[in-house]
């Protein structure tokens, strides 16, 4: 008998998984499964699903199904993405049906958007990571659920993106829109981000510049930018737009500062960088739901990779990095308002670039390792399943027997299966990571709506294991 059929957790796993049928022909145990997840008597304030991989369908069309589900039944209003702010709000002009000066975008085909009058969104690399057909159809979706509402309505149901590597486009945004409410303003928002503009194109620059003795950076600026903006918080929020606009404009001025602190702080090490930009993540989205609270209850969902969502503090992230991630701080805050879903998978294939800007392919994915997670629940021999993993919902013998440490893969915009387990995996502990857990033995990979990527400069933050 080989290791992983004597594993004491594989009977168990067996016997009390719940198997789901094929998305293409069924979502409705799915959704079934995780109403609760909507209706906690906690009252539910964010729900995050995760996935394994930035290039695998299951794991989107899981995500857009659960998602339509929460806002169709528990009246959820907010989707925030691991995506750029700019970007995700000209869709959130689209979906919305928002009126207003800024620019509107789509989802799907450039060629296609332009022809309606529209931009194509998301054209930074990974462009397959929200270009794809599964984001396409959900954002459509999302456009017709909203039809017919005010967009500032308590039921309509906003797009928004929680990253920070838009250190130009927001810089760009702020003066655009203090060009429309405040021009002297917008003169000085020229003067004070002229400086950082600089650097916009090759920011980690900024970041290996502030190493040098001496070096003057632009804090200052863009911190007195920020403050400028909210003491006229009142009086640019009455001006037009129902105060839309001035939500946007101010957490573009966030994002620009905490880029430049982000990017100052790259090179003096890995923990602090990952968590500015997960805490920055947060603080976005608590943003979001108190500006989506003015109007009623709000509610968000959360879409980002697995090393996002997972508890940090049961992953390898917390124990040997001091890495801490959205997850993490949404449980901190939010205690059983959160819960949190990781999607996985064993093989198939993945869309993933080899290298950093590099184009997109459609790559085979290796099996899971012995001593991961991925080989144990391989071995389960059932497709695709579902699991429950909060303490008193799953079957308490189960239960224990995952909370053994185990390695856990993490592919992200890259993929080198050549050093598959030093860019891969980590370790991690699942019922205290997730409260929920997705499973699909074998997947495909996105449909990407472009192959060819725009040449951008690189992230160094994405390389080790996530960007791998």
């Amino acid at each position: 008998m080989n290791s992983i059929e004597s594993d004491p957790a594989l009977p168990l796993l067996r016997a009390h998984l719940t198997p789901i049928a094929p998305l293409s022909e069924s979502t409705a145990t799915l959704v079934e499964f995780f109403d609760s997840f909507g209706t906690n008597p906690d009252g539910p304030k964010v729900v995050l699903i995760g996935d394994a991989s930035h290039g695998t369908s299951e794991f989107y069309a899981a995500r857009a199904e659960l998602t339509k589900h929460l806002i169709q039944h528990h009246g959820f209003t907010a989707v925030a993405v691991e995506a750029d702010w700019p970007d995700a709000e000209a869709v959130d002009r689209y979906v919305r049906h928002r009126p207003g000066p800024g620019p509107r975008a789509s989802v799907g085909p450039a060629a296609e958007a332009r022809k309606h009058g529209r931009e194509p969104a998301f054209m930074r690399f990974p462009t397959w990571m929200w270009r794809n057909q599964e984001v396409q159809r959900f954002t459509e979706w999302l456009r017709a659920w909203n039809a017919g509402k005010e967009p500032i309505a308590a039921d309509a149901v906003g797009f928004y993106g929680l990253d920070l590597y838009s250190l130009g486009a927001s810089m760009k945004a702020v003066i655009s829109y203090l060009e429309h409410v405040d021009k002297d303003m917008a003169e000085v928002a020229k003067d004070r981000y002229s400086r950082m503009m600089v650097w916009a194109e090759n920011p980690h620059e900024y970041g290996l510049e502030a190493l040098a003795t001496g070096f003057r950076g632009c804090e200052e600026d863009v911190v007195s930018m920020l403050r400028d903006l909210l003491s006229k918080r009142l009086e640019y929020a009455a001006a037009s737009w129902d105060g839309e606009e001035f939500h946007s404009g101010e957490q573009n001025a966030r994002l620009v500062k905490d880029a430049e602190r982000y990017y100052r702080a790259m090179y003096y090490g890995r923990d602090e960088s990952w968590n500015l930009r997960d805490t920055h993540m947060f603080e976005t989205l608590v943003r979001v739901l108190k500006h989506r609270g003015k109007t009623g209850p709000a509610k968000a969902v959360v879409w980002a990779h697995n090393s996002h969502i997972g508890d940090a503090r049961a992953t390898s992230m917390g124990w040997t990095r001091e890495e801490l991630n959205i997850g993490q701080l949404c449980k901190e805050t939010f205690g059983k308002q959160a819960l949190n879903i990781g999607c996985s998978g064993n093989t198939g294939t993945v869309a993933a670039a080899r290298r950093w800007d590099g184009d997109m392919q459609v790559m085979q994915v290796r099996p899971g390792l012995p001593g991961s997670y991925e080989e144990l629940m391989h071995a389960t021999g059932v497709k695709s399943f579902v699991l429950d993993l909060r303490e008193g919902r799953c079957n308490e013998e189960l239960r224990k027997a995952l909370m053994k440490k185990r390695l856990e893969r993490f592919i992200g915009v890259i993929y080198a299966p050549h050093t598959e387990r030093q860019s891969h995996y980590s370790s991690a502990v699942l019922p205290e990571q997730f409260d929920g857990f997705i499973w699909f033995d074998e997947t495909r990979h996105v449909g990407a709506l472009e192959v060819h990527q725009p040449h951008v400069a690189l992230e160094y933050d994405e390389t080790w294991p996530f960007g791998l």
